[in-house]
């Protein structure tokens, strides 16, 4: 692998993980909203949520494939996840 390959490698992992932060706190808003007002309302809600959870699943796709990427086709990217201070979800 070229520098400049990882280079590109580790912005677009950082990108993808800013984009994974604002999908899932989009979805939390989404998931928040009150869907009493009807049924057209609450099927919209459940639509976009089901949209964002779809990206997020993708999103954490290509890190994760970028980080075997980065880290010589070995599973995981527990490197480039110690050392992000980009905001994610938590939850890895």
């Amino acid at each position: 692998m070229r520098n400049c390959d990882a280079a590109q490698a580790v912005e677009l992992v950082r990108a993808l993980r800013q984009q994974l932060h604002e999908m899932t706190t989009q979805l939390a808003w989404v998931e928040r909203q009150d869907v009493t007002g009807g049924n057209g309302r609450a099927c919209a809600v459940r639509m976009e949520a089901a949209a964002l959870r779809q990206d997020i699943h993708e999103a954490q796709i290509l890190i994760e494939r970028l980080g075997r990427y980065l880290n010589g086709g070995r599973s995981g990217i527990r490197d480039l996840r110690l050392s992000s201070t980009s905001a994610g979800s938590g939850r890895w």
